[in-house]
């Protein structure tokens, strides 16, 4: 075959290999999909292992589709694709399932349904198109003689804050694992720890410092923005904030992409992207003391110290709580009854007590008294220098130890499941007992009918008449055996 003979087949093959590649989808959806148009759907894929693109902005930064969770769930999700961080997700109730029966659809309204369960979640719109700007902000529009935003996830977050995003006081933002939120009240940003059946409890807040623009009553509600200059700033009028909280990197221009995040751990924590990586930029709460849960359920933190556990028997361990959670009230139990025992221990105090209400008391014994009938006090806080009684209304979470003998900490642990267990098992233990001794007694009474109508009769006979009677045939050694057994 010649040389000019052999190219063509050459390049039929090159063409042939390069269409059987699989390319990362990230990068395909990033040059096929920049809107999505009514009828579009999608469901998703078998061999996707953690995000299924759909939808990318002009610049390619960030990415909207499938969120693999857990291997068998599924989110719709807004993506910064070069770091592979979510940065919203769509609030359903329950995720759907990674499965092919899943369907993503857009008629108008973008939904997630399939056949079992039907609609997951709906945006409830009559739109054309949908867009992903290159701020990270999903849109579905309206395409009259200007497009018109009926929709956008900029109004709905989860629990991130990009750089122009408002928040405002009809949003919040909630913690990936559902345990802490932020909201704005009057004058003020506030982080509150939720309960299932209790009041939530704020930990943190952060008033206005009304430094260049005050707020007036009655002009409308304040909202914050993220700055790209490196602040969080508070407004209610106008441009001029009336409160900055300042980042580290303030006054000093990056070019990086900003995000502000309420973790896990109850802090909110300000980032910016190097091109690489990203860097710790802001954070609400410096001292780890001051996390709500820092030390897990009825721990103790100690700055500088670390971390223990309350009733002091327990060893700390970070991958285990000192006690296990609680939630609800404590007359939950059958027929009603406070099923607790008690820690008390000196030296605590709350770690946002300024943050609390308390009442004034006599004595500590008045303020136990207070808490010890309330089915939804779960433990108070004495000081006896000043009196002040505070009352815990949620289960025990992280204290703080203090140097200060006169700071009273009482605190109720539920006999939850484990004592239960106990019992169970202690009940099991003595039928089967019971069950033994009843066996062993027929066992034993056989063998006493067996010894006086037989072997009595032979020892009576090979003793030259002598009848020892049952008294001595009871003290026996085989049946002192049975009777132990």
């Amino acid at each position: 075959m010649g040389r000019h003979e052999a190219t063509p087949s050459l390049l039929l093959l090159a063409i042939s290999f390069l269409c059987t590649i699989k390319w990362p989808q990230i990068q395909t959806a990033a040059v096929t999909n920049q809107q999505l148009l009514k009828g579009f759907t999608a469901t998703p894929e078998p061999s996707t292992s953690s995000f299924q693109p759909l939808l990318t902005d002009p610049t390619g930064n960030y990415s909207m589709g499938f969120l693999r969770v857990n291997r068998t769930q599924l989110a719709l999700s807004v993506l910064h694709v070069p770091s592979a961080e979510p940065l919203w997700q769509a609030d359903m109730a329950r995720l759907a399932r990674w499965s092919e029966s899943t369907h993503f659809f857009f008629n108008g309204s973008l939904v997630i349904s399939d056949p079992r369960t039907k609609v997951f979640w709906s945006t409830g719109t009559n739109g054309d198109r949908i867009l992903l700007l290159n701020t990270s902000n999903l849109q579905i529009q309206k395409l009259d003689k200007s497009p018109t935003v009926l929709w956008q996830s900029f109004h709905f977050p989860t629990d991130t804050l990009v750089e122009n995003q408002n928040f405002t006081v009809n949003m919040s933002l909630v913690s990936s694992n559902g345990l802490y939120s932020m909201r704005l009240g009057e004058d003020f940003i506030g982080l509150y720890e939720n309960f299932k059946e209790n009041p939530e409890q704020i930990y943190w807040k952060h008033g206005a410092l009304e430094a260049k623009a005050e707020i007036v009553k009655g002009q409308g509600p304040i909202y914050i923005r993220l700055d790209p200059d490196g602040f969080l700033g508070m407004y209610q009028i106008g441009s001029t904030p009336v409160d900055v909280e300042a980042f580290y990197s303030f006054q000093h221009p990056i070019a990086g992409f900003r995000r502000l995040r309420l973790e896990p751990d109850g802090n909110l924590k300000g980032y910016y992207w190097t091109g690489s990586n990203w860097v710790l930029d802001y954070q609400a709460i410096k001292d780890q003391c001051e996390l709500p849960g820092s030390c897990g359920s009825y721990g103790l933190c100690r700055p500088g110290s670390g971390c223990s556990c309350i009733d002091n028997s327990t060893e700390y361990n970070s991958e285990k709580e000192c006690l296990p959670p609680e939630t609800g009230n404590l007359c939950s139990d059958i027929e009603g009854e406070n099923k607790f025992r008690v820690l008390r221990r000196e030296g605590i105090e709350l770690p946002y007590k300024e943050l609390m209400g308390y009442e004034t008391t006599s004595s500590l014994e008045q303020c136990e008294r207070s808490c010890e009938n309330n089915c939804s006090c779960w433990g108070a806080v004495y000081n006896n220098a000043s009196g002040f009684c505070y009352r815990v209304d949620y289960p025990i979470r992280t204290l703080l130890g203090v140097g200060d003998d006169t700071k009273v900490g009482y605190f109720k642990v539920r006999e939850g499941p484990e004592k239960k267990a106990e019992s169970g098992f202690g009940l099991v233990i003595g039928l089967l007992g019971a069950t033994v001794l009843a066996f062993s007694g027929v066992v034993g009474f056989g063998v006493y009918k067996v010894w006086t109508r037989k072997g009595a009769k032979g020892v009576s006979e090979e003793a030259g008449g002598v009848n020892p009677g049952p008294y001595k045939t009871l003290g026996a050694a085989s049946f002192r055996s049975i009777e132990m057994t």
